[in-house]
Order: C-alpha cells, then structure tokens, then sequence
C-alpha cells in the first residue's frame, strides 16, 4: 500500500492593504483640510460652555409667555406650509416615481426620471426657495413649493425602491391575464406598496415640519422668520417662547406621525378573547 505523500499546507496570500490606505490618509486629508479652511478661533473655544449658559439664561429663565399666541400662530403657518408641500410632493412623487421602476417603465423613461431626481436631490430646500420667490414673492406658499419640489427628489426615489422590493407574484398576474401597465400598477402594485407610500409619507411630513422653520429664515414666513426677528433685535426672553414652542410641536408631531406610521404597517392589535365565559 503506497502511503500519501502529505503536503504542507499553503498560507493563503496576504491581503492587500495598499488601496486601504490610501483610502484612509486620503479621508484624514480631506478632514484636515476643513478645520484649516474653517478659520476655527480655537481660543475662542473653551468660552463656548460659558457662552452656552449665558444665552441659555437670558433665553429660558424668564421666556415672555405674553409672545405665546404669536408664536403658535406662526407654528401653524409653518406646519401648513409643511402640509401642503408634503402633499403636493408626495403625489407628484408618486407619480414620477413608479414609472420609474425597473420592471414598470421602460428604460428609455427610468433613466431620464431618475437623473431629474438626483439633480432635484442635490439642490437643497432653501436655494429652491430662492428661485421660486422671484416670482411668487415672499409668501408661505413660496415656501410650501419649495417644500414640494425638493421632496420629490427623496420621495421619488422613495418610490421606486419601494416598488422594486415589493413581491413581484400580483404583478405577473395581472400581466399574464392581459393587463397592460394602468392594469398593473392598480391591481399589482398599488395594493401591495400602499402601506409603505402612506408610512413614508407621514414620514415626509416630519421631515417638512422641521425644514419649513429653517425656510422661515428666509423671509417666507412661518415660525423661522418670527425666530429671526428676535433673534436680530436680541430679544432672547421671546427667543426662548419661540424655541420652546418648536421643541414641543415637533416632538409632538413626531410622536402622533410615529404612531400612525407603526399602526399603518404592523396593523392593528388583536386584543386577547376571554374564553372562560
């Protein structure tokens, strides 16, 4: 019997690290170079906690409730603002974003879509605003536009991720009984990718409610400008109503949205049946 002849074992060859690090001296670079083209006053740094206390004081050790009535009117202005563009943007999104599905639209359509998203994407909501105002003026509705449109660039997309994982059998379906692309996206889609499109939905309206505040410091109106009005005449007695009052709409807003989100996609809970009876 010829006996096997053992061969040693060969050591795997060792990863290599080169791109790594290159990769990693080429972030800390990146990092360096925006504290030196920050003109950071380091000294000035280890006054900030002080500062913090003292603006903190003047603000919230005796707010000016007196402003209360203004600044919930205001708030209102904003989360309307919120609303409106939440709505407008989340039904042109949808419309803008199911098309641009794979498997739904064609190429020719997907890929014209999907780069107007990325560019909408890349302009923040403020400079949208900016644009907008040339012609509608200083309003809260420039601000719900601005809301709108810059949504669509997230909520699209949104969409179309959303319709791409969603179980494909409803829609070969309806396909293999002879619908056409309104049959699908009716009857194969829409009942399966609802719940989500609603849940983030309510989720588009959080995300509005908090920038319509910082559109607010751009004239458009609503709880931002308020804020800096007073923040400019250094009123921080009022300064500190008006935050209060954001604070507490926004995590109420949150709260409710986050609830009705979780009730839309776990369902209702089913409550245990006393059998003993």
């Amino acid at each position: 019997m010829t006996a096997l002849a053992v061969r040693a074992p060969i050591a795997p060859p060792k990863p290599r690290r080169l791109a790594v690090r290159i990769a990693s001296w080429a972030v800390a670079a990146v990092v360096l170079a925006a504290f030196v083209g920050l003109d950071i006053e380091w000294d000035k740094l280890a006054d900030l906690p002080g500062d913090l206390v003292h603006y903190g004081t003047l603000m919230f050790s005796d707010p000016d409730w007196s402003m209360l009535p203004e600044a919930l009117r205001q708030t209102w202005r904003s989360v309307s603002m919120a609303w409106l563009g939440a709505l407008l943007g989340v039904v042109l999104s949808t419309m803008l974003g199911i098309p641009a599905a794979e498997g739904v639209g064609p190429l020719w359509l997907r890929l014209p879509l999907r780069g107007l998203f990325a560019v909408i994407r890349a302009v923040p909501e403020v400079v949208i605003a900016i644009i907008i105002l040339t012609v509608t003026g200083l309003t809260p509705f420039t601000g719900a536009l601005a809301l709108a449109i810059g949504g669509i660039g997230t909520h699209a997309k949104w969409t179309y991720e959303t319709v791409e994982s969603a179980p494909g059998g409803a829609v070969e379906a309806v396909r293999a009984s002879g619908g056409g692309l309104l049959a699908t996206v009716r009857w194969g889609l829409w009942p399966v990718i609802s719940p989500e499109l609603a849940s983030l939905a309510l989720y588009r309206f959080e995300i509005n409610v908090r920038t319509s505040a910082i559109l607010g410091l751009i004239g458009v109106g609503g709880i931002g400008d308020m804020l800096t009005t007073y923040t400019q005449h250094r009123q921080w007695d009022t300064v500190g109503v008006l935050i209060i009052v954001v604070v507490v709409v926004t995590m109420t807003i949150d709260a409710v949205s986050g609830a009705i989100r979780r009730r839309i996609m776990e369902g209702a809970k089913v409550r245990g049946v006393d059998r003993s009876s």
